[in-house]
């Protein structure tokens, strides 16, 4: 198994693309601008895109991808999934026929390019020799981390997330966890926001690890642009032996 990032910043500016994941050549965790570096054959070959939530940085490039790759869909459909409140928020903000075209019923409502597949947490989704299981986190709108497994070793990642008692049980549910990329956003200066945002501090992102069981490879992700500097040097402060590492785009793990 290979996971490719293709985007891990919590915003945008020269070099940095929002939070995207290849998992081999064909499946997709969230849709955000790093989605826009893929060569149109490496797109072409992306038919199951899962969805953590609904806000933009993690949907953007959902709409234009299967607009880009529409014929190659009309006999296998692109399938996304989501819990109930993210593919209601798509259907009704973006794929309306005035943001996007409705690709849930073209070219026909009997044979459409996109199919919305709902999940929810504990829902586990074999593709292949994969196995992807959605795990509830507590963020600002209902949102899904993920593990992917392929019989021999497993990938985490944690969506977007803030103090939760969801995420670890599952992770530690596992006989063994080789990697966990979890988002930490904002520094400790910022913690209202990041409390009010639905986010992960250094500070309580340390608190939550001691819950960990396993001790994987850990990759931090969607730092504010600007702050990354300050966010992971605090990582390592509060967590002085802890092996942490810094996501950057075009990271891979072969797993």
């Amino acid at each position: 198994m290979r996971v490719k990032i293709l985007g891990c910043s919590g915003g945008i500016g020269q070099g940095l693309r929002t939070t995207s994941i290849l998992v081999d050549r064909d499946i997709l965790i969230d849709a955000g601008t790093g989605v826009g570096d893929l060569s149109l054959d490496d797109l072409s070959g992306i038919r199951h895109v899962f969805i953590t939530h609904s806000h933009l940085d993690h949907i953007v490039s959902l709409p234009m991808l299967v607009d880009n790759i529409f014929e190659q869909l009309v006999d296998e459909p692109l399938k996304v999934y989501a819990n109930a409140q993210t593919i209601a928020a798509l259907h009704e903000h973006i794929f309306n026929d005035v943001i996007w075209p409705d690709f849930t019923i073209l070219p026909t409502a009997d044979s459409p390019v996109l199919e919305f597949v709902e999940i929810q947490p504990g829902d586990i989704v074999d593709i292949g020799n994969r196995s992807l299981r959605a795990i509830d986190v507590q963020h600002a709108v209902p949102t899904l981390g993920y593990c992917v497994a392929n019989g021999e070793k497993v990938f985490a990642f944690s969506g977007d997330t803030t103090t939760n008692r969801t995420l670890w049980p599952v992770l530690n549910d596992y006989d063994r966890l080789d990697v966990l990329v979890i988002e930490v956003s904002f520094p400790d200066r910022l913690a209202e926001l990041a409390r009010e945002s639905g986010h992960y501090t250094p500070s309580t992102f340390a608190a939550d690890l001691e819950l960990l069981d396993h001790k994987p490879a850990i990759w931090v992700t969607a730092m504010k642009p600007g702050e990354e500097d300050a966010i992971f040097a605090e990582v390592q402060e509060v967590l002085p032996d802890t092996p942490v590492n810094c996501l950057q785009s075009g990271t891979v793990f072969e797993l």
